[in-house]
């Protein structure tokens, strides 16, 4: 009669096969998890950028309809989108501020806007807290606010 092997000692045989397999996956799984969770961060990261960025230009375009000049409200646009954007610490590399300020000329009474686009160059190593990452990320949005028809010119 031929004996078989006990079971457990089967199990243990299977078990010493697979010894070192957890550490080969960790190794692999590790990375990989952390580059999704980078991937997630800068993808936050670039959402809150965006909301900044709108918010610097509908206060720009807020400034800019208080103005009575294109000039004038040109400059209180920059002003008004650098302030916020500084207020909210989204570092830029670039700032670009651009008014579309057709609405002073038209006659009190009528109906008019003030369009700005706000665009800042955000770098990626700003965005992910890790230094020396190359590259930069445009980020722009563009408000428009009412002009006050009755204003005086």
């Amino acid at each position: 009669m031929t004996r078989q092997p006990h079971l457990s000692v089967l199990r243990r045989a299977e078990r010493e096969s697979e010894r070192g397999s957890a550490t080969i996956e960790a190794a692999i799984l590790v990375p990989a998890f952390g580059l999704l969770v980078l991937l997630v961060v800068l993808g936050g990261r670039i959402a809150l950028a965006h909301q900044v960025v709108q918010s610097a230009a509908a206060d720009a375009a807020r400034a800019a309809s208080l103005e009575r000049t294109t000039t004038t409200a040109h400059n209180a646009a920059t002003d008004a989108a650098t302030l916020t954007l500084a207020g909210q610490q989204l570092d830029c590399a670039h700032v670009d501020v651009t008014v579309e300020a057709t609405g002073f000329d038209a006659p009190p009474g009528a109906a008019s806007t003030v369009t700005v686009t706000v665009s800042c160059a955000v770098d990626l190593a700003d965005l992910t807290a890790i230094p020396g990452l190359p590259g930069t990320r445009t980020v722009e949005a563009t408000m428009t606010s009412p002009i006050d028809r009755w204003r005086s010119q």
